[in-house]
């Protein structure tokens, strides 16, 4: 079965109705563009020919801009559905009853490892579609656009691969296997998902389906350290929340969301990344699992230095309500 039926059928398939890229519409687009191009070619009398230009009107006109759109809702859906996903299962015992009370999401335990695996399955076959269909834009013209356009997309955050979210899975998935409370209950999201060391350095490695592998460094580039109470700026890149709020020239006390549009990220020195940060917080209790004589450490450090800046802050706000 083509790649194409078989993700009609996994999407007809899901209960839930969400967002889905249309692969025969866009195919269709680069279809009738090859065709009538070589009509074109036919009525000149041109037969060496059996593409259209790099730089075609018919399909940039459509294909990209379709694509772009479908793609920010395959990603703003997946996003929202494991942040609430993630947010239930880090809920404390009232306040996740309120959830459930809610119905946020219905059902038992099973239900939310289920409900993780889905998600999963939706990010990756989402990955695959949209790599293929870039890949036969780029055989029908023969060009290089598609890949072009994939790096576009890296940098509008919208690559679902590089999704904190995503990440933040694949840590829930480490943190249900390790836990021997339901070790014996929680079948995996996905094989192959481990936390490494290399010479005392972490990453976060996953291998998917269909030659799909990640691999996350969960080294701060900032203090060269294992990231402490991590953070992903909207860019992708992971730091201690800390180390954040020192490059965003922001306490604290105020938080990255106070940190100016004009800030850049360290590694990637893109401007705005701050604002919309997510703190991964399966990730700090993954770490702080695997660590725990430096993550003491760590936290023994930090809690002096926030003592201090959330002294100074105060203490700063209160002259300036005297006037002073």
């Amino acid at each position: 079965m083509k790649f194409c039926k078989q993700y009609q059928k996994y999407m007809q398939g899901q209960e839930k109705k969400l967002p889905v890229l249309g692969l025969k519409k866009l195919k269709g687009i680069l279809k009738k563009c090859r065709r009538d191009f070589q009509s074109h070619e036919d009525r000149e009398e041109c037969h060496g020919a059996q593409s259209c230009p790099q730089h075609c009107p018919v399909c940039d006109g459509t294909f990209f801009p379709s694509l772009l759109n479908e793609m920010s809702e395959v990603v703003g859906c997946f996003n929202e559905r494991a942040r609430k996903l993630l947010e239930l299962h880090l809920a404390s015992g009232f306040q996740k009853c309120f959830i459930w009370f809610k119905g946020k999401l219905r059902g038992n335990h099973g239900a939310l490892i289920q409900e993780g695996k889905d998600l999963v399955t939706y990010a990756v076959i989402n990955a695959i579609a949209i790599r293929k269909i870039l890949k036969k834009y780029d055989k029908v013209h023969y060009s290089k656009q598609g890949q072009a356009f994939k790096s576009q997309v890296q940098s509008m955050h919208i690559e679902i691969l590089q999704s904190p979210w995503l990440c933040e899975l694949m840590t829930f998935h480490i943190n249900l296997r390790d836990s021997k409370v339901n070790s014996r209950v929680a079948p995996a999201l996905f094989d192959g998902c481990l936390l490494t060391f290399n010479d005392g350095k972490p990453s976060l490695s996953c291998e998917l389906f269909d030659s799909i592998k990640l691999e996350i460094d969960l080294t701060c580039s900032i203090c060269l350290d294992t990231v402490f109470d991590p953070v992903s700026l909207t860019c992708g890149h992971i730091f201690c929340y800390m180390c954040a709020c020192s490059a965003s020239s922001v306490t604290i006390v105020d938080g990255l969301k106070a940190a100016e549009p004009k800030e850049k990220c360290p590694l990637c020195r893109e401007a705005g990344v701050y604002e919309g940060a997510v703190h991964l917080e399966e990730l700090n209790i993954l770490l702080s699992r695997r660590c725990p004589e430096y993550w003491e450490q760590r936290l023994r450090m930090e809690r002096v230095e926030r003592v201090q800046q959330a002294k100074e802050h105060w203490e700063s706000q209160c002259r300036a309500f005297m006037g002073v």
